[in-house]
């Protein structure tokens, strides 16, 4: 229901909003935003350690600015989590949010979507909205509908894409346009009143248009990264610091204002959307599969640089930032991981440290910094802007402004 353009619980429902995936990085920011807007949502997840953390008022990953209005919103009964399934039937609106994982021939799994529907069809209802938040391959949408049909719910379905980036959730799904794409108009109106509580634009389109619309987004910031390593690359081969170079590109000059340093350009986004949109398009997307070399490539071509001036094979290497991102805990796909497996390969030793990530496996950095002969800077923390190492230091990002030549 709809009053003054907000959407509101009615006396049909118990809860306004429940949240498949709801204790997860895209789940939980939208859950304790739309509940800061006063409404009522629960949150149902798999992961009963997730559901505890948040039970207790605390985000179980990094996420700026989460923590207070995650508090109050349990406290005063606007959230909650459960792993218990029974509560969907309870909510107005049930977004769903899972990790489309990529299958062996590097598609995105459409079963994904089709096995929550089947594992959470018994609790869903004609009545309900069913919002899509998950990033698409192209049809997706149309399978799940088919889903429901099977199931014999005659729920209305709308695919309303995240579009935030990881760490700054609390800040962009309130100042964000808000894609909503729906077959039907009493679905896109309902799509729209729900996120009208967070934003003030929505933009309308269909399904399928929403679908590429996602994934032209991630595979053009890929694409961006993949240029400048590409650019970074030639200018190493030249003996020249791409860095110094980007900077003077850049200055005060706005067409060239949105070329990214160069860097492992990682995480669980970019590189499976890119991948899955080179899928769907069978395989002619050649400057897809051309990013995914270049970027998926440059930790093997930094130790090949590092072969030719070091003698590796003697020395211990350090990698500073295991998360695929500066400020995040977040190590999904990160390229670190592949440049240390790497350096293991050719059997030299390498110690890694990380003041975010979670890794039974990592150093603190006083000691790496203590054992090492060399440094690279896996991700860009900025808690290594002014790092104080008195060995060689490898900055394909230039955030130290004196990493040494390849």
């Amino acid at each position: 229901m709809t009053e003054n353009g907000r959407f509101v619980e009615t006396s049909a429902f118990d809860r306004d909003v429940a949240i498949i995936g709801g204790c997860g990085r895209v789940g939980l920011p939208l859950g304790v935003a739309l509940a800061s807007r006063g409404l009522s949502v629960t949150l149902v997840d798999v992961d009963t350690r997730a559901v505890e953390i948040v039970g207790r008022g605390e985000a179980p990953f990094l996420e700026s600015d989460i923590e207070l209005p995650l508090r109050e919103a349990i406290s005063a009964g606007r959230l909650a989590a459960t792993t218990d399934p029974r509560a969907i039937r309870a909510a107005s609106v049930v977004i769903i949010v899972v990790g489309t994982a990529t299958n062996n021939h590097r598609k995105s799994d459409k079963e994904a979507m089709v096995n929550v529907i089947d594992s959470y069809a018994s609790h869903m209802h004609d009545r309900q909205l069913i919002v899509l938040r998950s990033t698409l391959s192209p049809g997706t949408t149309r399978v799940v509908e088919r889903a429901l049909t099977r199931h014999r719910i005659a729920a209305e379905v709308a695919y309303c894409p995240e579009r935030i980036a990881e760490g700054k959730a609390m800040t962009e799904l309130f100042s964000l346009p808000q894609i909503v794409a729906a077959r039907s108009q009493a679905a896109r109106t309902r799509a729209e009143c729900l996120f009208g509580n967070l934003t003030a634009l929505t933009v309308t389109l269909d399904p399928e248009e929403a679908e590429l619309a996602k994934l032209f987004t991630n595979a053009w910031r890929y694409l961006k990264f993949a240029i400048s390593n590409e650019f970074w690359t030639i200018s190493t081969n030249a003996g020249v610091d791409y860095n110094r170079v980007r900077q003077a590109m850049v200055r005060d000059y706005p067409r060239a204002s949105d070329i990214p340093p160069a860097g492992f350009a990682a995480g669980p986004c970019l590189l499976k959307d890119t991948s899955s949109l080179a899928a769907y398009s069978d395989d002619c997307f050649s400057l897809g599969r051309a990013a995914l070399l270049i970027n998926e490539g440059l930790p093997f071509y930094a130790v090949s640089r590092l072969e030719r001036k070091y003698p590796l094979v003697d020395m211990s290497v350090g990698i500073l930032g295991m998360a695929f991102k500066a400020g995040s805990d977040d190590t999904r796909a990160s390229l670190s991981y592949k440049l240390r497996d790497a350096l293991i390969a050719r059997d030299v030793v390498t110690f890694c440290t990380d003041p975010y990530a979670v890794d039974p496996d990592l150093v603190p950095l006083a000691e790496v910094l203590r054992r090492v002969d060399l440094i690279v800077i896996g991700a860009p923390h900025p808690e290594y802007r002014d790092l104080d190492a008195d060995v060689p230091i490898v900055d394909i990002w230039g955030i130290t402004g004196r990493g040494v030549a390849l």
